[in-house]
């Protein structure tokens, strides 16, 4: 079942009760001009196991420990924001699978041929479904990046993976100044939220298969907490990118993340993607790719699945 996403963008009071989600809203509860009966109905609860991911955007949410808990317990995502309305922080339980110690086992077992061949089979996903955002956005030869795909090494040892970045970019937004960078220009922005939630999404499944999402297969920064999660995201970014592109073609002014550009990023869980031969939402695409990641690392199979465009 596709789990759901609340966004929380207002001052908001949120506990548990009976296994929901409460919701209350103090601006609405303390405004005297309305009826007992509008206060009363303005409470909302929500299943906790319907929900997958929670994004917490305002300093004067509260939540409670109790809802916390019940959250993490149901392998439910909660990502809070910054100042600037980015998400900053994310917080996952940390045991979501009942073998938890055999998996652990098995993915710190893992043999650097065996992780060199998974990130080989990442970039090659990663860059076909970059050929394939261009072609459907842009008259730009992509004949490259198809070859350039079917050229990745074990390991990517020639980093295939960055001349495709390099050419990608420069012609998915042939804007001028326009520089793929966290701090960069627009639509910069829309991508670095778009990331962060699907981030968010990918080390969820990871540690629903019983997998470490700081263990990387490629990516190994001391500072960074989410390796594996990281790498795994690699050929679902293009996803994103398809959604920003959506976004800056249809907006009159995508330079701030307004309220409808976040409520359309918010919507990365529950895009259709194929995979498998099969279409599914991305949240349960998610959910098999970190799945046969972890049959790998097992040995039971060689070939980690992705999606495609």
């Amino acid at each position: 079942m596709i789990k759901k996403t609340l966004y929380f963008s207002n001052p908001a009071y949120l506990s548990l009760r009976n296994a929901q989600l409460v919701i209350k809203i103090p601006a609405v509860e303390k405004n005297d001009a309305l009826p007992d009966h509008f206060k009363q109905q303005s409470e909302i609860t929500k299943p906790i196991e319907d929900i997958g991911l929670v994004v917490l955007d305002n300093k004067q949410i509260t939540i409670t420990s109790g809802l916390l808990e019940a959250l993490l317990e149901n392998n439910c995502a909660v990502v809070t924001c910054d100042s600037k309305n980015m998400p900053i922080g994310l917080l996952l339980p940390l045991s979501g699978n009942t073998t938890q110690n055999e998996r652990f086992r098995h993915q710190l077992e893992a043999s650097l041929p065996l992780k060199k061949q998974l990130w080989q089979q990442t970039i090659q996903a990663k860059i076909e479904n970059q050929a394939i955002v261009l072609e459907n956005n842009s008259h730009t030869e992509s004949k490259c990046m198809h070859i350039w795909a079917s050229k990745v090494k074990s390991g990517d040892t020639e980093n295939l993976e960055a001349r495709a970045a390099a050419y990608y970019w420069k012609n998915l937004f042939p804007f001028k100044g326009f520089v793929r960078h966290r701090e960069g220009l627009a639509p910069n922005n829309l991508l670095n939220y778009g990331y962060a939630i699907l981030r968010a999404v990918v080390a969820r499944s990871l540690v629903g298969s019983g997998l470490l999402p700081t263990l990387g297969i490629h990516h190994h920064n001391r500072y960074n907490a989410y390796c594996l999660a990281d790498d795994i995201m690699e050929p679902y970014r293009p996803f994103v990118d398809q959604l920003v592109c959506n976004i800056v073609t249809n907006s009159d002014d995508y330079t701030e993340l307004t309220t409808e550009i976040k409520r359309q990023l918010l919507t990365i869980p529950t895009l259709d993607v194929t995979i498998g031969g099969k279409r599914s939402p991305l949240m349960i695409a998610v959910s098999q790719t970190t799945a046969s990641l972890y049959k790998c690392f097992s040995g039971e199979m060689r070939k980690i699945v992705y999606p495609e465009l």
